[in-house]
């Protein structure tokens, strides 16, 4: 909305707030408030006081077991996901959780729903992030600028093919006139550890079922092919579900700044952040793609033009703040 807002000249700056409150006295309202975004045929009946289903972990862990049955990935596979999560939150200051744990520590851990362990799932926390755009003209003179390339949206509809997330990610390939392989670094909506794993096929970085082989391969590490979630993601870095998707913007901006510390992804010149919510049954009910550039690109040619060149139709990132504060573990979207 806000993109859309500098875009059709209503604005010229405008700021991005994501802010959640999910702690309290009564440890299962959050639980509970979460389970409000699925469809109400899969919704949990928990009273007041009661302790509530873990509804997403649930969702997840079965996805989990379809992704093992139709490809070779196992157990060791989505802990190993949840080690490399792990080890990018320890280089990030602000993550939610920054230590770093192996193997057969995930696997060992409490199961949630088979096959996640505690350590696969993502935290109830508290957190806030905030970004501003405005049109290139606004950029001051040396502010590394960041440009929105695209923002593609898609909904999902009870008893469709379950593609939300790669509609919105062709919608946001089109509009930036890039491709997966132009894309250096990702932020995507893990929310449980194997589900970067499915994204990423979604999002066209890995042919379906060979992104658990590309994993093994380290091709999603800070140093790989295509690296993904170096913040942590929602795993490491945290969920606070309202902050979520302002502060993958904010990792991504600050990576193609080149002001990530230690977790910093080289050359990194574009971006792409992936976010979805709810569940209809069959997948999220609703996702956002969006594909950013670096300074070094912004106004350059990468593969093709991107999209219209009127500065009323671009924004730039041009500041951007995240704060995460550790809470009690639970169960997320």
């Amino acid at each position: 909305m806000a993109a859309l807002a500098v875009a059709s000249g209503g604005y010229d700056t405008v700021m991005v707030v994501g802010v959640e409150k999910m702690t309290g006295t009564d440890r299962t309202a959050a639980g509970r408030a979460l389970a409000t975004a699925v469809d109400l045929e899969l919704a949990d009946r928990a009273e007041p006081g009661e302790t509530p289903r873990p509804v997403f972990m649930e969702i997840y862990a079965g996805e989990a077991r379809d992704y093992m049955r139709r490809t070779d990935a196992t157990k060791h596979d989505l802990a190993a996901v949840a080690v490399k999560s792990y080890r990018n939150g320890s280089l990030n200051p602000i993550a939610q959780i920054r230590k770093t744990l192996s193997v057969d520590e995930v696997l060992s851990a409490r199961t949630i729903a088979d096959p996640l362990t505690r350590p696969m799932c993502s935290s109830i926390g508290d957190g806030a992030a905030a970004l501003v755009l405005t049109r290139p003209g606004l950029v001051r003179d040396g502010q590394p600028s960041v440009r929105l390339l695209a923002s593609g949206l898609a909904a999902a509809q009870a008893g469709d093919a379950g593609d939300v997330v790669a509609r919105a990610a062709r919608t946001a390939y089109n509009q930036a006139g890039l491709g997966p392989t132009d894309i250096d670094v990702c932020e995507v909506h893990d929310a449980a550890a194997p589900a970067e794993l499915l994204i990423a096929e979604e999002l066209g970085l890995a042919p379906v079922g060979e992104a658990v082989g590309m994993a093994r391969a380290g091709a999603f590490d800070l140093d790989g092919r295509s690296p993904l979630n170096p913040s942590g993601g929602l795993v490491a870095r945290g969920h606070p579900v309202g902050a979520t998707g302002v502060a993958q913007i904010v990792e991504l901006a600050d990576q193609l700044r080149g002001r990530a510390g230690a977790r910093q992804v080289q050359g990194a010149r574009t971006a792409l952040a992936q976010n979805a919510g709810g569940s209809m049954g069959n997948g999220p009910a609703a996702c956002v793609v969006t594909i950013l550039a670096g300074p070094v690109c912004a106004g350059q040619r990468l593969v093709r033009p991107v999209g219209a060149s009127s500065d009323r139709r671009k924004a730039d990132v041009i500041r951007s703040s995240v704060r995460f504060r550790q809470a009690a573990p639970a169960n997320s979207p």
